[in-house]
């Protein structure tokens, strides 16, 4: 083969089997699981440092760490997450198998698979994200070895008119996702998105990343962390943490 040439076998799949399943298992954290965490939120023009702790009570659970310059917009997104009911829910991407749907397709690329797929809008979904379910490219990293997601795209492949006016001419979101080594399963440790649009003479231009630097992964109680151990087991065999 010469060098830099690169076949990709590419097929449809049920992703109710093989490591499409496998890693969609490992997505699918239970309620009882928590984490603290460390992140950290940049923009363009500053940088945001948060600790969260969901054994805290009241305010103390988000607390600001570390601040540089100035973003208005990056604060108001570390405020609308801190002000959530549970905030490390965001780290756990459970709802991806509905998005997913039943079938995917996918280009095996040897050391990766690209996993392509239509994001079909879940129960925790708002209207914006249908709106941009219908219009956006989607793909999944797969390691077929250890059946775990690595990374999860979304791209506007063209231009197009906003629901509220203007016109949004580039988006992109990535999540990167880790695995946690008790238990097994896949939990976003990093996401970025970054826009461009423009409407009424002005250009507007959003980008920021959040990175998780630091997390701990418990159950909310030994009964908890019991009724999974059990369950995993009784339907994968050795479990997922044995994978």
């Amino acid at each position: 083969m010469p060098v830099g040439l690169l076949i990709a076998i590419a097929y449809e799949i049920s992703a109710s089997s093989g490591p499409v399943d496998a890693a969609l298992l490992a997505t699918e954290a239970p309620e009882t699981l928590r984490a603290a965490f460390t992140v950290e939120l940049v923009s363009d023009r500053a940088r945001r440092t948060f600790r969260y702790d969901p054994r805290l009570e009241g305010d103390a659970r988000w607390q600001p760490v570390s601040a540089r310059g100035e973003d208005d917009d990056l604060d108001e997104a570390a405020a609308s997450w801190g002000a959530e009911a549970a905030p490390d829910g965001r780290l756990f991407p459970d709802d991806l198998r509905p998005s997913i749907g039943q079938r995917v397709d996918v280009a095996d690329l040897g050391a990766a698979w690209r996993v392509s797929f239509r994001h079909k809008p879940s129960l925790n979904d708002t209207e914006l994200d249908v709106w941009f379910a219908d219009r956006v490219n989607a793909k999944a990293w797969l390691d077929p070895v250890s059946e775990r997601f690595l990374r999860i795209d979304y791209d506007l492949p063209n231009p197009v008119r906003g629901p509220e006016g203007g016109r949004l001419t580039q988006f992109d979101q990535t999540y990167l996702l880790e695995t946690e080594p008790n238990w097994g399963l896949s939990y976003v440790a990093s996401y970025s998105v970054s826009l461009e649009a423009k409407g009424g003479f002005r250009t507007i231009r959003r980008h920021y990343t959040a990175t998780v630097t630091s997390i701990e992964i418990f159950f909310a109680n030994e009964q908890a962390k019991a009724e999974f151990t059990s369950q995993r087991q009784s339907a994968s065999g050795p479990g997922l943490a044995a994978r």
